[in-house]
């Protein structure tokens, strides 16, 4: 065999060889679980449709944080967005959100409330605004977060209120239930 066919051979076994580690990659961070994606790091599930919500995609938010994203979408324009966060020490929500907050500020969202909610029977923080209204329709931004675990869950809604108020309390409630059910692994 020549030099140059010992080389193709190598390089051809080298691709053969890597081909499971390549089919992999660092982005996969959720697993197939019955239709619904498992958050292999937290143990968390997305599963396919929340009540009314179905989900739109999984995957990666920020590499460098560690951070993951499970989005949802209803029909008329209702949207939640559940990013988890590895939590190391003590888990601030309002400083982990400050960015968000800030956004929502300076694209002229204006802060309504802020303070604790009560989902799935545990005490989660909130902050909603406001970014604009059309007769009867308020639209809104509500965040909320919670540390149950090694893990926080960060919820981001954009609704009409107040005719979505009621299935955002659905989702969120759902979301925090799941979040909250296994202290330790989400």
């Amino acid at each position: 065999m020549t030099r140059w066919g010992m080389k193709s051979t190598a390089f051809a076994l080298l691709l053969l060889a890597a081909g499971p580690a390549l089919a992999q990659s660092p982005g996969d961070v959720f697993s197939e679980a019955n239709g619904a994606k498992l958050h292999v790091a937290s143990g968390f599930v997305c599963p396919a449709k929340i009540g009314l919500f179905e989900r739109d995609a999984v995957g990666e938010r920020d590499p460098s944080l560690n951070t993951a994203f499970c989005a949802y979408s209803a029909l008329d324009g209702v949207y939640g967005t559940i990013t988890l966060v590895p939590v190391s020490g003590s888990y601030d929500p309002k400083q982990a959100l400050a960015l968000e907050f800030q956004e929502q500020g300076a694209t002229g969202g204006r802060m309504l409330r802020e303070g604790v909610a009560h989902l799935a029977g545990k005490a989660v923080y909130a902050r909603i605004y406001e970014t604009t209204s059309l007769e009867e329709f308020h639209y809104r931004v509500q965040f909320t977060a919670a540390a149950p675990g090694p893990w926080a869950v960060e919820v981001t809604m954009e609704f009409a209120s107040p005719r979505d108020d009621a299935l955002t309390q659905e989702f969120l409630n759902a979301v925090y239930a799941q979040a909250f059910a296994k202290p330790g692994q989400n």
